[in-house]
């Protein structure tokens, strides 16, 4: 008995637990998420509707419960960013999160990889793809290396290449993939082909999606094979979808409601219709199946039971893209030399013929299949002939009046029912107001009957997914976009609530609350563009595609200006300076206020009435400089502000007077007997070491010297003279054998008009602080000079000259130079200038100043004058050698 008790209660306590764990995990909910990009505004060309099927899949998404954020025009970085931004949010979402990324624009394959392209892509060659566009596989491998339970990937983006034509181009369209596991992969068009630009307001394909995501109760394979119907549908064939899905996990984006209408068509009869062979339907209905399936197999079958049919011609064009497609897969699998001679072998000018030969320049291989090699063996057998004609090209299009295909039959409601009525022709949206903010589509009311799961976590912005049915509050945010579209063809735009400030306010605010939310990094760099949202801005144009919008300033507008929206009059009581769109002028670099800058007279009885003017006050307006002294009254009207002084570039109304401040730096600027007046410097006092006058001299500024003006102090090398000792000074304490004992004296008055002199320098290098010029070089050349005339230098020798030497083989310079070689004696000049080099790495002797020039002008500039070697005696001619061999002579020795 104990132990019947024991387990009853094991069992109780299982069942409980079992409980408690279902109702925990339907309290946690299942959380949606969805990224959604629509890029059109590109360079080469715009796209009419990638930004509109963008903001009509997000809306749809909205009301099926997914946490959607969006964009439109983004460039690669913004692009980027978002997608990082958003996979962190999807794994901080948990294990039971749903994913839904869509991206809608252009995109290319390049060498098996596919890549969307930003609205700043730059393609000058093939090679670019990768550096300017963001590959789908990092999409799709970051989303499957989280917990997620279901990922869908759409790919809106097989559309014509818009580069132009290259000499090795691009394969059309986009490669086919496999995706991961618990991944759905979607493009609008088949690998390999594209399809055409939609004219309307929404592309086909976008709006076939949205129309079967709403009808409620369909499986994931059931909207997108029904989406790959209507499209075909629509377009004649122009356009066939494809998808491929590894999801298991049961999935719907709407509950159908017990009480719901039957469909037209049951389950059961739906699933046999799937399993019944190709043959037993008719030649319409198998084209339907066949589409329907949309595999090899499926497309094959109808070739065989219909080879003749006018659909035909149409499936082989199908079969053969994707045989290729198929086969280029495999090949870029392999990756090898072996592969992709193989490839060329069965497709010489197939679409990714230069793919291959890509690869092969990477491998250094051969371009083209050689004679021998072994061939690799592929699923699919080689295209027959009657294929190669669709893919001996780069590209495929199906509505190619070259192939002049037959339009497809319409489709019989056993495999797709007719459109809702309120569902087959679409309004435009209005124009997107604010930059990367998606189009907000005006919402068609869903079915009551449809609803979305209850065990999804409702998302934040949840005005339309709680308004789904309610037809009042879909009808007022629908009147309110379009007012809103109207409005800005009109009259250029107000904001949804100022439209509705006479009705229902609630409605702006709904609509503007339905439109889809930026991600947070385009949501910071639209703040940090100065961009005010357009609920805050009047007057404004929504901005065009790609257009960059201006700091601080709405497109398609001027500077904003005020605006009272009863009378339409600009205000101008409290107009500042700057306002009308007038410049600021400027003085040090900062605008000031004046006569000029100010709107009218009316303006400057306002300024004077409110104080800006008068007193000490400060100007409190973007001029940023204040108005002082004893003008702006309110009994001068008519009189002009004057500029205010400014040091540095700042106000200095409340700082020391330039004056003040200069005595309290410079005490000896100033004396008594002047009564405050600056004492001006002589030469005699700068000679002397003097700046000012004596410490005793000075006096203190007086109410005087309020208007007397200010001199330039004199500087020396740009700082100031007054501290710093004499130029004389300092040139006989660093020179001091440029002076003679006769002449080093105090200065005097007679120094007034004395010229300073240029002194010798060596190299550059002034030659105050060492030996005499000729000392030096006689040291350093001791067989330039002859032992005779080697003597203390004078003024007498001043007139000497260097005589020639002969030449040797090494100077007293050393073995590298040889002076004798290089001097050149030129009379009637001096000897220093009697230096002269042949060779660029030997030292020149020339005169140079010792100091820079003094940059004050208070002195007279200085007069250079030439220093000449002393002379102590006369020149003594050289010695000739004694002839020889003549008669009366000795005889010459030879050697």
């Amino acid at each position: 008995m104990q132990t019947l008790q024991k387990f009853i209660g094991l069992v109780v306590a299982l069942i409980f637990f079992a409980v408690s764990s279902a109702t925990g995990a339907l309290a946690q909910g299942e959380k949606r998420l969805a990224f959604v990009i629509g890029n059109g505004a590109y360079q080469s060309g715009e796209l009419a509707t990638a930004a509109n099927d963008a903001g009509l899949i997000a809306q749809t998404l909205q009301a099926a419960g997914f946490d959607v954020v969006g964009a439109r025009d983004v460039d690669q970085e913004s692009l980027r960013g978002a997608l990082r931004d958003f996979l962190g949010k999807v794994s901080a979402a948990g294990p039971d999160a749903i994913v839904f990324v869509y991206l809608a624009g252009h995109g290319v394959q390049f060498e098996g990889e596919n890549y969307y392209l930003p609205i700043d892509a730059q393609i000058a060659s093939p090679a670019d793809v990768p550096l300017q566009a963001m590959r789908l596989s990092d999409v799709t491998k970051s989303l499957a290396g989280l917990p997620t339970k279901v990922n869908i990937v759409v790919l809106d983006a097989a559309r014509p290449n818009p580069f132009p034509k290259w000499k090795e181009p691009l394969a059309g369209g986009l490669a086919l993939v496999d995706p991961d596991p618990n991944m759905l992969i979607a493009f609008n068009a088949a690998p390999g082909t594209v399809a055409p630009e939609g004219k309307g307001p929404y592309g086909a394909y976008a709006q076939a999606l949205a129309e079967m995501i709403r009808a409620g109760g369909l499986s994931l394979d059931d909207v997108f094979d029904r989406t790959r119907l209507r499209v075909n549908e629509v377009t004649q064939g122009a356009e066939v979808p494809w998808n491929a899905s590894r999801i298991t996990t049961p999935f719907v984006f709407f509950d159908r409601a017990a009480d719901a209408p039957a469909p037209k068509v049951s389950e059961a009869e739906s699933r046999s219709n799937r399993t019944r062979a190709i043959r037993d339907f008719n030649a319409h209905d198998a084209y339907v199946a066949a589409l329907d399936r949309d595999t090899m197999r499926g497309y094959e079958d109808f070739l065989g039971a219909y080879p003749h049919d006018p659909m035909a011609k149409r499936v082989r064009a199908i079969v053969a893209a994707r045989r290729e497609a198929m086969t280029w897969r495999e090949t870029w699998l392999q990756d090898t030399p072996e592969a992709y001679w193989s490839y060329l072998r069965r497709y010489p000018h197939g679409p990714h013929a230069w793919d291959a030969r890509r690869r092969l320049e990477h491998f250094d291989a051969a371009l083209e299949p050689p004679e021998e090699f072994t061939v690799y063996e592929y699923d699919l057998p080689p295209p027959p002939e009657e294929e190669i004609v669709y893919v001996d090209r780069p590209v495929l299009y199906f509505d190619d009046p070259d192939f002049d295909f037959e339009p497809p039959p319409p489709i019989a409601v056993i495999f797709l029912p007719p459109p809702p009525p309120d569902f087959v022709v679409l309004v435009a949206p209005p124009p997107p107001v604010d930059v990367f903010v998606l189009p907000t589509p005006v919402f068609v009311p869903i079915p009551a009957f449809i609803n979305p799961p209850r065990h999804i976590v409702p998302p934040p912005n949840d005005i339309i997914f709680n308004n789904i049915h309610n037809t009042t509050v879909i009808n007022n945010i629908n009147t309110t976009i379009k007012n809103e579209t109207i409005n800005h063809n009109a009259q250029g735009g107000l904001t949804s609530g100022q439209k509705t400030a006479g009705g229902s306010v609630g409605a702006g605010s709904a609509a503007l609350a339905a439109r889809v939310a930026l991600p947070p990094l385009l949501k910071k760099r639209a703040a940090m563009s100065g961009q005010t949202p357009f609920s805050q801005q009047q007057g404004s144009l929504p901005p065009k595609p790609g257009q960059r919008v201006i700091q601080g300033q709405q497109p398609g507008t001027a500077t904003p200006l005020s605006k009272d929206l009863s009378t339409g009059k600009l205000e101008t009581d409290h107009a500042l300076p700057g306002a009308n769109g007038k410049k600021l002028p400027l003085v040090n670099g900062k605008p000031a206020l004046n006569g000029e800058n100010l709107p009218s007279n009316k303006s400057r009885k306002q300024l004077g009435k409110q104080g800006i003017v008068g007193g000490n006050q400060e100007a409190t307006g973007n001029a940023g400089a204040a108005v002082t002294g004893e003008q702006g009254t309110a009994q001068q009207k008519g009189k002009k502000f004057r500029k205010p002084p400014t040091v540095n570039g700042a106000p200095a109304e409340n700082r020391l007077s330039a004056e003040e401040r200069f005595r309290k730096n410079n005490p000896n600027a100033f004396s008594d007997q002047n009564t405050g007046k600056p004492k001006k410097l002589t030469r005699r006092d700068l000679s002397a070491g003097r700046s000012a006058v004596e410490p005793n001299d000075q006096g203190l500024a007086s109410g005087k010297d309020k208007g007397r003006k200010l001199r330039k102090v004199p500087t020396v090398n740009g700082a100031p003279a007054e501290n710093r000792p004499g130029v004389q000074e300092r040139l006989r304490k660093n020179n001091p054998e440029v002076f003679s004992s006769q002449d080093q004296g105090p200065a005097s008055g007679n120094d007034k008009s004395r010229k300073f002199r240029r002194l010798p320098t060596v190299n550059g290098e002034p030659t105050d602080n060492g030996s005499g010029v000729q000392k030096r070089f006689r040291r350093n050349n001791p067989a330039v000079f002859s032992d005779e005339n080697q003597g203390s230098a004078s003024r007498n020798d001043r007139g000497r000259t260097l005589r020639r030497l002969q030449n040797s083989e090494q100077g007293a310079a050393g073995p590298e130079v040889n002076v004798q070689r290089n001097l050149k004696i030129r009379p009637n000049e001096n000897a220093q200038r009697q230096l002269r080099l042949e060779r660029p790495n030997e030292q020149v002797l020339r005169p140079q100043r010792s100091e820079p020039k003094p940059e004050f002008r208070a002195q007279p500039r200085q007069q250079m004058q030439e220093r000449r070697l002393p002379q102590e005696q006369p020149p003594q001619q050289v010695k000739k050698k004694p002839s020889c061999g003549q008669q009366g002579e000795p005889a010459c020795n030879n050697q």
